[in-house]
């Protein structure tokens, strides 16, 4: 009777946390050192979020987290975004938690607000000092989910007159990381009245996102 009392009284401790936890799984927001705003684009997670649940039929909590480098709770989800601006740092240990994560199955999406791309490189040549970036074909899978991007990655923003690119780290045949370069993508996920982009601009931005994050979840 005890037991049963017992059992009980766990149920309806956890029933409230099981009721308000209705979605399937979080993603995140990587924040790392060096001075660079990894907070930028505060809109942009949660709209592309519910993007995804709306067209997708996916079931992401409607908040990003938020993780640090180095963090054992980096493991906890599948898909993890970066941005920012400015100057990112490693430290060693960060590196090899980060290296960890991607070769568990974990998948990090890097997004170049402008300013990201000289330092993110360098960064990244600690994690994988075996691979280069490599640009992706545009008939590679993560331009062709559920929306095709035949001539690869929409442009947002202009900045230098460069055409968009999208880079890759493959270890052992897997994507580990999508690097996007010269589109804004991220930008173009926001709030419209943060940038004021013409809604075609901003479908767009988040079909490509809504692309690499369905990639990232289901390959093998």
């Amino acid at each position: 009777m005890k037991r049963l009392l017992f059992i009980l009284l766990i149920l309806a401790t956890a029933l409230p946390a099981v009721v308000a936890q209705t979605y399937s799984f979080k993603i995140a927001k990587l924040k790392y050192n060096g001075g660079g705003d990894w907070y930028a684009n505060k809109t942009s997670l949660p709209n592309l979020i519910r993007f995804c649940n709306q067209n997708l039929n996916m079931n992401i909590a409607a908040e990003e987290d938020v993780v640090e480098v180095g963090s054992p709770e980096l493991f906890a989800y599948p898909f993890v975004h970066m941005t920012g601006h400015g100057n990112v740092v490693f430290s060693d240990a960060e590196a090899q938690n980060l290296r960890n994560y991607l070769l568990s199955g974990g998948f990090l999406h890097i997004d170049d607000n402008y300013g990201l791309n000289e330092f993110i490189r360098k960064e990244m040549k600690k994690v994988f000092p075996e691979h280069e970036f490599v640009e992706l074909p545009f008939d590679h899978p993560i331009y062709g989910q559920k929306y095709a991007f035949s001539r690869g990655l929409p442009k947002v923003h202009e900045h230098d007159n460069k055409p968009p690119q999208g880079f890759g780290i493959i270890h052992e045949g897997r994507l580990v990381c999508f690097y996007t370069y010269e589109t804004d993508l991220g930008n173009g996920w926001e709030d419209q009245e943060v940038y004021n982009d013409p809604e075609p601009i901003r479908q767009q931005a988040l079909r490509m996102g809504a692309n690499i994050l369905t990639f990232a979840l289901t390959q093998e």
